[in-house]
């Protein structure tokens, strides 16, 4: 591609700002090299939890006119079945990998953390506190600024490499939320995930999901992700990586202007699995545009101007 589109996130060098968000990569051989890795910077696990998950019943996946509705529930392996069948696969692979971990319990994220660091190989952990806090009312870890704090501190007490947020939307105060992360002791900020919603079956009459409620991504939400990268990357000095909606170059330069450092992109893999190439491929023209050597000279531009 010529152009410079290497990005850093912390020490984190990513030779492209785009990396699947989890849940999307799967784990076949053949997707951890080759070809299908064109444009692709880092790659997210799926949700990894210390013992195994069976998800959620019934419909799990829902088109919307302008993205998809999933009910997965975290559906895994749990943490010593991906240590014993994809851990292979991590160490060879030639981007680095980012371990999405489900917090649950502190004493359950912290074992698994514990497995995840002592076998390696993983660049960096993406804690997910969107999850239900089962101690706190089945409220996400990451609605309030007091339990995110509070789950920040239980993970780097054991984890000791970078240590990356993956925020939930729904926060009333994003801000408050973030800031709280980040004096806990967070290497980056991923903002954000899927917003709550919906769907009817019409043929039914009845929600189209068991748990009634889904996490909403797509086309759909970039302009609120897009809100929500700008409100938190002027409210906190850790790096942001980008989630929520992003499908081409536009977006992606779009979120990188607003400060995000790299970007997550979920559904447009699932459309087109070389997104990570399309989104690339267009990225030239924004660096030419701004009158600029390389793309990570962009970031946050759009604050300065």
């Amino acid at each position: 591609m010529g152009c410079d589109l290497s990005v850093k996130v912390g020490n984190l060098l990513f030779s492209s700002p785009v990396i699947p968000a989890s849940g999307v990569w799967p784990y076949d051989d053949d997707f951890w090299c080759g070809e299908k890795l064109d444009g692709i910077g880092a790659i997210c696990t799926k949700a990894i939890s210390l013992n195994a998950k069976q998800g959620n019943k019934g419909v799990r996946l829902w088109e919307t006119p302008a993205g998809i509705l999933n009910s997965i529930g975290l559906q895994n392996i749990g943490v010593r079945g991906f240590i014993e069948e994809h851990l292979k696969k991590v160490l060879s692979c030639p981007v680095p990998v980012i371990a999405n971990v489900v917090m649950e319990r502190e004493e359950e994220t912290a074992e698994t953390l514990k497995h995840l660091q002592d076998a390696g190989g993983i660049a960096a952990a993406e804690l997910n506190i969107s999850c239900p806090n089962v101690d706190g009312d089945g409220m996400a870890w990451g609605i309030e600024a007091c339990s995110a704090a509070r789950a920040v501190a239980s993970a780097r007490k054991v984890w000791n490499g970078p240590l990356w947020i993956k925020m939930s939307p729904q926060a009333a105060d994003s801000i408050g939320v973030a800031k709280a992360i980040e004096s806990e002791g967070a290497d980056a900020l991923v903002v954000a995930n899927t917003w709550l919603g919906m769907g009817m079956d019409m043929k039914t009459g009845k929600p189209a999901f068991d748990r009634v409620v889904a996490g909403l991504s797509g086309p759909a939400i970039f302009p609120l992700a897009l809100r929500l990268v700008w409100q938190v990357a002027g409210a906190v000095s850790i790096p942001i990586v980008g989630c929520g909606g992003v499908t081409s170059a536009s977006d992606c330069a779009a979120m990188l202007l607003a400060g995000a450092s790299a970007v997550e992109v979920g559904t447009a893999f699932f459309r087109e699995i070389k997104a990570g190439t399309d989104i690339c491929s267009g990225l030239p023209k924004f660096i030419e545009q701004h009158r600029v050597s390389s793309l990570s000279e962009i970031i946050g531009m759009a604050k300065h101007s």
